[in-house]
C-alpha cells in the first residue's frame, strides 16, 4: 500500500475514519538521541480500512489527525499507548480522547502482568507477527514496502484484540475498571515535564534535606539544558553524576573536577559553571521552603509478616477474579497497607477496595483468615478477630 502523504489525502482519510465508532492508532517514532520523540510515522485503522502516514513528508499538516484524535464521538485504541499519547500532546498541545488501552483492559482480565503486544495478538488470534523491523530506522526514506506492511499490521492486528478485549469486558462487566485506569492515561499531569519537578525521578539519591536543595536546583538545569537543545538527559549530565553533585555539593570548579562521575576538564565548561551556579542556588534554599523530606523507614518485624500474608491475598484474589495482581496493586502498596488501614494507595480505592483493599484490611484485623483447601489457597471469614 502506499503511504500518505499529502495533506488533503489525510484530511480525506480522517474524515472516513471519523464515521466509525473507533480507530486502532500505533506511531512509529526514533527518541535514542532526542529529548522530544521524533515522529516518523502514524498509523490507523478503522472497522473499514487501515492507512499508513508519512509523518515526515514535505508540507504534510498533521492538523486532520490531531483533530481525529479529540474526536469525542471515536474512541481511540492504543496498546501501551503512553508514549503515543505523549507524542500528540507535544505536537499538538492535546490529548487524545476518549481512549482504551489493550495492554491495561489485558491486565484487566487476567492475561498478566503488562503483556506486550505481540504476545496479546497471538494469545487472542493465533496470529504470530513478524517483528523482524522493530527496530528499524523510521526517518529514513523511502520506507521499504516490508515497513510499510509492518506498520499497517501493527493496526489491523489491535483492531481484532480490541474487539475481542471488549467483548469480554463486556461478558464480565469490566468496561468501568478500565475506565478508572484511563484517567491517568489521558491526564495532562502525566505528560508535563517541568524542570521544577525532575528531581522527584531522583529523590531517592539523597538522604538529607542539604542535599536535597541541591538536587532540586541540578535537576532543573539537566531538564531545561535537555528540552531546550532536545538533547537525553544523560547525555547532557547523568543520573550518577547529579546524585554525586548532591551528596558532595561542589561550590568550586576545583571541587567539581574532584568527582568522580565528572569527566576531565568539564569543570571548565559553560556547563561545569551553570552547575555550581545550581549547587549555590541550591544549598541557599530556606530549608522550611523545601518539600518534606521522608526517609524510607524500615517494615518493623510485625508488619513485614503482614506484607508477607497480603502478599498471598493478593496472589489468591488475582487468580480467583482473573485479574493480573501487578494492576491490583504494588508491593509499595502492600507495604503502606500494612501500616495504615487507610493508606492513600490505589490498592484502596475504586474497584481495587472492592476486589482486594477491604479483604486486605479485614485480613489484618482478624476477620479474615487464609487457608488451604484442595491445594489452593482461600479466604475464611471469621466471626471474631483472633486473639
Amino acid at each position: 500500500m502506499d503511504m500518505i502523504t499529502t495533506t488533503d489525502a489525510l484530511s480525506a482519510a480522517c474524515e472516513r475514519m471519523a464515521r466509525h465508532s473507533f480507530v486502532t492508532v500505533d506511531t512509529e517514532f526514533l527518541r535514542e538521541t532526542t529529548f522530544w520523540p521524533k515522529l516518523c510515522v502514524v498509523q490507523l485503522a478503522s472497522p473499514d480500512e487501515a492507512i499508513v502516514i508519512d509523518a515526515l513528508a514535505e508540507g504534510i499538516d498533521l492538523k486532520p489527525f490531531f483533530d481525529l484524535m479529540v474526536d469525542e464521538k471515536v474512541l481511540k485504541v492504543f496498546h501501551a499507548g503512553r508514549q503515543d499519547i505523549e507524542i500528540v500532546w507535544h505536537l499538538a498541545g492535546v490529548i487524545p480522547h476518549p481512549v482504551f488501552d489493550t495492554q491495561v483492559a489485558a491486565m484487566v482480565l487476567g492475561h498478566g502482568d503488562s503483556i506486550s503486544y505481540d504476545q496479546l495478538v497471538q494469545r487472542l488470534t493465533g496470529h504470530v507477527l513478524d517483528k523482524s523491523l522493530r527496530f528499524t530506522d523510521w526517518s529514513r526514506r523511502p520506507l521499504s514496502v516490508a515497513q510499510i506492511t509492518y506498520a499497517e499490521a501493527d493496526v489491523t492486528h489491535l483492531r481484532d484484540v480490541y474487539l475481542k478485549l471488549d467483548a469480554d469486558l463486556t461478558r464480565r462487566n469490566r468496561h468501568d475498571w478500565v475506565s478508572e485506569e484511563m484517567a491517568v492515561l489521558t491526564s495532562p499531569d502525566t505528560y508535563r515535564q517541568e524542570p521544577e519537578t525532575a528531581w522527584e525521578r531522583l529523590r531517592s539519591r539523597v538522604r538529607k534535606p542539604r542535599e536535597l536543595g541541591v538536587l532540586m536546583e541540578v535537576a532543573a538545569w539537566r531538564e531545561r539544558e535537555a528540552q531546550g537543545r532536545d538533547m537525553p538527559r544523560s547525555r547532557i549530565l547523568k543520573d550518577d553524576a547529579i546524585g554525586e553533585i548532591a551528596s558532595q555539593q561542589p561550590t568550586t570548579p576545583e571541587k567539581l573536577a574532584q568527582l568522580r562521575t565528572i569527566p576531565k576538564g568539564f569543570e571548565r565548561s559553560r556547563a561545569g559553571e551553570q552547575i555550581i551556579e545550581a549547587v549555590n542556588a541550591g544549598l541557599a534554599r530556606d530549608p522550611k521552603s523545601l518539600p518534606r523530606f521522608e526517609r524510607d523507614k524500615p517494615l518493623s518485624n510485625g508488619a513485614s509478616a503482614t506484607v508477607e500474608l497480603l502478599k498471598v491475598l493478593l496472589r489468591m484474589t488475582s487468580e480467583q477474579h482473573g485479574v493480573a495482581a501487578k494492576i491490583l496493586a504494588t508491593v509499595d502498596d502492600l507495604e503502606r497497607i500494612a501500616s495504615d488501614d487507610e493508606a492513600d494507595v490505589p490498592a484502596m480505592k475504586g474497584w481495587r477496595r472492592d476486589l482486594f483493599g477491604e479483604r486486605a484490611v479485614a485480613l489484618k484485623a482478624g476477620r479474615l483468615a487464609l487457608a488451604m483447601q484442595k491445594g489452593r489457597v482461600i479466604a475464611v471469614p471469621r466471626e471474631t478477630p483472633a486473639a
